[in-house]
C-alpha cells in the first residue's frame, strides 16, 4: 500500500508545486489569506473532501474531510498559510500548507477498505493570533487520533518541543500634575511600570532556567514635564510546560501588584494575545514518521533542539497524539523570518522535498488509520 501512496504523491507533484509557488508569489497576512485559502480548498474538493469555511468563528479557517464510510479512526493534517509583513513567506507556510493538503489527499486515496477519516484543517494565523488556540477550544481536535504537520527548515529534525506562552499586558493609572510645580500632588504610573521590570528582573535569578519572560514599555506618558497619569507595559512569559508557567505567572502578579502598591497607581492586567500551551511530542507517532522518513531515502534526522519558542500546534498538543517535525529543503543552516527562508521555499530541492514530507505523512497516516501503530 505504501508504493501506492508514493506513486499518488509522485503524480501530484506538478499541482503541488504550482499551488506552493502560487501561495508563495501572493504572500496575504494572518486572517486575510482568502487566496490561499481558495487554492487549497479547491483542490481538496477536486478529490471529494466535504469543506467547511469558515469554522470556529474565523473567516480563513477550514476543515476539510473525507469519509470512507466505515468505522474507523481519524487522522488530521494541518495547513498554515500566513506570510510576514513585507517579507513574504520567510517561514515558508507556502509549503505547510501544500504538504498538508497533498497528505490528505494521497491517504484519502487508499483508504476506502481500511476505513476511517482523513481531516485536513486550515489554520491561519499562526504569525499573530495562532488560529490553532481558537480552533482547539472549539473542540475541532477532539475527536482527532493522530495529528501531523510538516515545517520547511534547513535541516531534517525530528519533532521537539516548544514552551507554553502567556502574553500579559499591565496598565497603570496614575494621576497627573505638574512634574516641576506640584509633582507631589501626582501619582507616577511610570515608576509603577519601571519597579514592575526591576521585580522581573529580580525574579530572573528564582525560575528555572527555561523560564523566558521578556517585555516592554508601550506606553510611558505624554510629556517630560508632566507626571505620567497612564503606563503600559506588555510582556511574553514562557515556560517548558503551562503547569509551571501558571507559578511563574503569578510571581510575576504579585510583582506587578507591589508596583502598583509602591507607587500608589491602580493595575489593569489583561492578555493582549492568546495563550498558548506547550507542545508534548507523541513518541510513537513522531518516530514512525522519522521511519517512514528515512524509507523514502532522508537517513539524516536531527535530534531537536530544546524548545525556546512558542507555537500555537502546541495547544492540540495537549488533546490529541500530534507532531511537528521539520523538513530540510536546504541542507544547511537557514534562519527563519529570513528572505533566504523565502528564496529556498521554491528551489528544486524544496519540491523534492514537500512531495517526500507529504508521502512521509500520508505514509504515517496510514499507519495509524490501519493499525499498524498504537498512540494510546
Amino acid at each position: 500500500m505504501k508504493k501506492e501512496l508514493l506513486s499518488i504523491g509522485e503524480s501530484l507533484k506538478e499541482r503541488l508545486v504550482d499551488m506552493n509557488r502560487f501561495i508563495h508569489d501572493n504572500p496575504e497576512l494572518g486572517n486575510q489569506e482568502y487566496k490561499a485559502v481558495e487554492k487549497l480548498t479547491t483542490f481538496l474538493k477536486e478529490h471529494d473532501f466535504e469543506i467547511k469555511c469558515p469554522v470556529a468563528g474565523l473567516d480563513t479557517a477550514f476543515e476539510a474531510v473525507y469519509d470512507s464510510g466505515k468505522p474507523g479512526l481519524s487522522v488530521a493534517y494541518l495547513c498554515e498559510y500566513d506570510a510576514l509583513p513585507e517579507l513574504g513567506h520567510g517561514c515558508g507556510h507556502n509549503m505547510i500548507g501544500v504538504i498538508s493538503a497533498g497528505a490528505g489527499v494521497a491517504l484519502s486515496k487508499v483508504i476506502d477498505e481500511i476505513g476511517g477519516k482523513v481531516y485536513v484543517f486550515g489554520t491561519p494565523a499562526e504569525e499573530t493570533n495562532g488560529a490553532k488556540v481558537t480552533m482547539t477550544e472549539a473542540g475541532l481536535f477532539n475527536k482527532m487520533d493522530a495529528v501531523m504537520m510538516v515545517h520547511p527548515s534547513g535541516f531534517t529534525t525530528e519533532s521537539g518541543t516548544s514552551l507554553a506562552m502567556e502574553a500579559l499586558q499591565f496598565d497603570y493609572t496614575g494621576r497627573p500634575s505638574h512634574a516641576a510645580a506640584s509633582p507631589e500632588n501626582g501619582i507616577n504610573a511610570l515608576n509603577a511600570v519601571i519597579q514592575l521590570f526591576n521585580g522581573v528582573d529580580a525574579l530572573r535569578q528564582h525560575v528555572t532556567p527555561d523560564v523566558r519572560m521578556h517585555g516592554i514599555i508601550t506606553n510611558g506618558g505624554v510629556a517630560a514635564n508632566i507626571v505620567p497619569e497612564h503606563a503600559t507595559a506588555q510582556f511574553y512569559i514562557r515556560a517548558a510546560t503551562k503547569e509551571y508557567l501558571a507559578v511563574v505567572k503569578e510571581k510575576v502578579l504579585g510583582i506587578a501588584q507591589g508596583a502598583a502598591l509602591m507607587t500608589g497607581a491602580t493595575l489593569e492586567v489583561s492578555n493582549y494575545e492568546l495563550s498558548y500551551d506547550d507542545l508534548k511530542t507523541n513518541a510513537v507517532l513522531s518516530e514512525t514518521f522519522n521511519e517512514n522518513l528515512r524509507s523514502l531515502g532522508i537517513t539524516e534526522i536531527h535530534k531537536h533542539r530544546k524548545g525556546t519558542g512558542s507555537v500555537d500546534i502546541g495547544n492540540i498538543s495537549n488533546v490529541c497524539p500530534t507532531i511537528h517535525p521539520y523538513i530540510g529543503i536546504a541542507d544547511c543552516e537557514i534562519t527563519g523570518h529570513s528572505q533566504q527562508m523565502v528564496d529556498a521555499t521554491v528551489t528544486d530541492l524544496a519540491h523534492d522535498r514537500l512531495i517526500t514530507a507529504a508521502v512521509a505523512l500520508a505514509y504515517t497516516g496510514y499507519d495509524v488509520l490501519s493499525g499498524a501503530i498504537k498512540l494510546k
